[in-house]
């Protein structure tokens, strides 16, 4: 048997059995070990999420880890055994988009794990085996749940084009941001300012690679403001991606991570116009991000561990909603683990 959280409808949820997934041709079945919990799984439940991007019934989660149980036909049986993560995006492969790397906006139609599709919240997922990258060595698969935001922050890092040696501030340091900042780490930017309300979360910041930490007010009394080369906005609020454009100098790079939920404090054309700012904007994780993310994990150069401060068994879905939603500062990130 396979046990899954099912959410029939926004603020309704329950454990079901069922038998383990069979895999189709070019599918296999995952056990997962680790799936973690973000504001869309919030939003899920809560009912939050716009129409078009979920599917009731639903299995929810999209980020996760697991090991390989069973393939079926088509599919190479040395993937049994490996401990894997996978794209959440049901891609066509055969689209403009998806043939230039873009699989994240496949022209025929949106399709996601956890979803429109049954995710992760369960003992096991099937899915196309094209989709899985296999990690190297034995790498932690509760901390390997996390590198699906990761691949996020990755495509948002590739959009800026940072060089080495530039200023570089991210807005938010939540999971989302977090990753942004190790991975630009990696980019040896002369600077690399983390930016939030919560004071809480400097130490954090910092041990991800910040060289300093900024609240918006210490920022608004300093001359800090415009003169960073590259802005990573993953708060996902419209006062924090008005913030990013204000932090950027004239013929700034400024990619916008996170998902607004209204267009409060929307960013003016005039200051995009007047500073001439190249913003890009990201929904998910193209493959070529998840191929970046991947690489960086496997080569230890990517450790989201110190992000993860629950991880509860599949039957207290419930309560990880509590906590995910009560904003506590002790809350990172969630996971669950079957």
């Amino acid at each position: 048997m396979s046990r899954a959280v099912l959410v029939d409808a926004p603020g309704h949820h329950r454990v079901v059995e069922r038998d383990r997934p069979e895999p189709q041709e070019g599918e296999a079945v995952v056990r997962i070990v680790a799936a973690g919990m973000c504001g869309s799984d919030r939003d899920i439940y809560a009912g939050t999420r716009p129409a078009p991007f979920v599917r009731y019934p639903i299995i929810p989660g999209h980020e996760w880890s697991g090991v390989v149980e069973v393939v079926g036909p088509g599919v190479s049986m040395d993937l049994v055994g490996a401990a894997v993560v996978g794209e959440g995006f049901r891609a066509c492969f055969s689209c403009a988009n998806c043939r230039s790397g873009a699989t994240n906006l496949c022209e025929a139609g949106y399709d996601e794990t956890g979803f429109t599709q049954a995710g992760a919240f369960a003992d096991h997922l099937v899915l196309p085996a094209r989709l899985l990258h296999v990690l190297a060595g034995r790498r932690d698969l509760d901390t390997a749940a996390l590198i699906e935001p990761a691949a996020c922050a990755a495509d948002a890092i590739a959009r800026t084009a940072i060089r080495t040696g530039e200023q570089a501030a991210v807005v938010g340091t939540g999971t989302l941001g977090l990753m942004a900042v190790a991975l630009l780490g990696l980019q040896s930017p002369a600077e690399l300012v983390a930016v939030d309300v919560r004071t809480g979360q400097e130490d954090l910041a910092r041990r991800f690679g910040a060289t300093a930490f900024r609240t918006p007010d210490q920022l608004a009394a300093s001359t800090d403001g415009g003169r960073f080369d590259v802005v990573v906005e993953a708060a996902g609020s419209g006062r924090s991606a008005l913030l990013a454009a204000q932090l950027a100098r004239r013929g700034a790079r400024v990619a916008l991570l996170g998902m607004p939920g209204d267009s409060s404090a929307a960013i003016p054309v005039q200051l995009l116009v007047g500073r001439q700012l190249t913003v890009a904007t990201v929904f998910g994780a193209s493959a070529a991000g998840w191929l970046a993310a991947v690489q960086a994990f496997n080569a230890g150069l990517l450790d989201p561990a110190p992000v993860i401060t629950h991880a509860l068994p599949l039957e207290d879905y419930g309560k990880a909603i509590e906590i995910l939603s009560s904003a506590r500062p002790d809350v990172g990130k969630i996971l669950l683990c079957p």
